[in-house]
């Protein structure tokens, strides 16, 4: 069934109007009419199941019928993501919303090789993914911020695993984990990786440990993916035996 990502409020009998893209992919690409039933969510009152009342020229409009789903919480994780080529950053950001992320911060480094992004495609894009993943909320994206301002504002109850590709040929430590008590993020540096006084500081930081995510030197986009199954392994909300 159809799932849309909405911002109006959800309750039985509600009223929902479409946005003009939203009214041109039902009524345009999907062919729905009057009775057909579309999945709405909106971050905060779970899973509606809603009927088309009225499909016309420029928007549609539903009405909300009954609870499928009650609203659950993502994991408390975090993906702090260096600014990458445009291709990649959308890949990684559709990837990590459909791995659950509640949070993808971008930053910039010394390395990174731009400074902006479209941040609002970004956000249409993590909506998408959502809506395709069957999650029930849609990650905040944050525009990008230099690194070392995001190190000195970095809450102390949130712990930070950064991806070191200088521990790429090392074997892991004894009882490493990407996945420690508490609010979890992961940092995922450029292409290039950070630059050596980067490396430095995070090593230093009281907040941040350092994680190796095996012998080969994965590119930004494959480690996180990787980053964030190790998390979601030990801390997100797979089933675990």
């Amino acid at each position: 069934m159809i799932r849309l990502f909405v911002a109006q409020p959800l309750a039985e009998g509600l009223t929902v109007a479409t946005t003009p893209e939203q009214h041109r992919y039902l009524a345009g690409v999907m062919r729905q009419g009057p009775g057909d039933a579309v999945l709405l969510f909106n971050g905060a009152d779970g899973e509606w199941r809603a009927e088309l009342t009225t499909v016309g020229k420029r928007h549609s409009v539903l009405t909300v019928a009954e609870q499928t789903r009650p609203q659950a919480a993502s994991p408390d994780l975090e993906l702090v993501l260096a600014l990458i080529k445009r291709t990649p950053l959308e890949w990684a950001v559709e990837k990590a919303t459909e791995m659950g992320v509640r949070r993808i911060r971008l930053v910039t480094t010394r390395r990174t090789n731009a400074d902006h992004t479209n941040v609002s495609r970004l956000r249409v894009l993590a909506v998408e993914a959502a809506e395709q993943c069957g999650r029930l909320d849609a990650p905040e994206i944050v525009p990008p911020a230099p690194l070392d301002r995001v190190l000195d504002a970095w809450p102390a109850d949130r712990a930070l695993s950064f991806c070191d590709e200088t521990l790429a040929a090392a074997p892991a430590p004894d009882g490493q984990s990407p996945a420690p008590e508490g609010p979890g993020a992961v940092l995922i540096g450029p292409e290039g990786g950070f630059d050596p006084a980067e490396t430095a500081r995070l090593r230093a930081h009281p907040g941040v440990t350092a994680l190796s995510l095996g012998p080969r030197i994965l590119r930004a986009e494959t480690a996180v993916v990787a980053a964030l199954a190790l998390w979601q392994a030990r801390r997100g909300d797979w089933p675990r035996s």
